[in-house]
């Protein structure tokens, strides 16, 4: 009787990159283990995204660090507005002053009293949309910050997102080789059971004819 042929082991799968393995996959009793070797400088790359992200997720909303250059700059900002504001109204006081003085030798005059009103009117008007621009203004710095920050975000999601993608790429690659090595294996098994069983048909044929066992 022929000897059936023993069901071949598991076959694992490799990738080789510039000669160096890079990914395996690996049978170790019932698990399959897939494994991915980083290199060291993308190691290292990788690890440096990892905690840039950590820490720019975990400060996302925090902007302590900000205030002190935003006080600045809207001061900056305050300032510049209320110089505008006093190039243009002082002058208008100076002149209604002196105007009145020249024509009346006193200030205590009704037309001074409501032209200067509308003067003063305007000037506090100036200074009420100067204060709605600060605020609008520190919208916008607190905005940007934020903008730029989830920007920074998304590219270091991308970087990471990438170099996982080549590792999965990569251990799906040797997960094919893999199935590829199994496949063949298994066919060989296959072709080698079928062909020790046409042996032991056609000798036990043989014999029945030979000593007269079969018809």
């Amino acid at each position: 009787m022929g000897k059936r042929s023993k069901y071949p082991s598991y076959s694992g799968g490799s990738v080789y990159l510039n000669g160096k393995k890079v990914a395996t996959i690996t049978k170790k009793g019932d698990s399959i283990k897939s494994s991915y070797k980083m290199p060291k400088a993308e190691k290292q790359m990788y690890n440096r995204i990892q905690k840039k992200l950590k820490n720019s997720l975990n400060n996302l909303y925090k902007f302590e660090s900000n205030k002190k250059l935003w006080e600045q700059e809207l001061n900056a900002y305050k300032n510049q507005g209320i110089k505008q504001i006093d190039s243009i109204y002082k002058p208008m006081e100076t002149t209604l002053k002196n105007d009145i003085a020249s024509r009346f030798g006193n200030l205590d005059n009704s037309a001074f009293m409501n032209n200067l009103s509308k003067i003063t009117n305007n000037k506090a008007d100036a200074v009420a949309s100067l204060s709605q621009s600060l605020l609008t203004k520190q919208d916008e710095l607190y905005n940007k910050e934020l903008s730029n920050r989830m920007n920074y975000i998304t590219l270091l999601s991308g970087l990471s997102t990438n170099i996982d993608n080549k590792m999965l790429a990569l251990l799906g690659q040797a997960q094919a080789n893999s199935g590829s090595g199994n496949n063949y294996n298994a066919n060989a098994h296959n072709a080698n059971s079928s062909n020790n069983g046409s042996f032991l048909t056609n000798a036990l044929g043989f014999a029945g004819t030979a000593f007269g066992f079969l018809p």
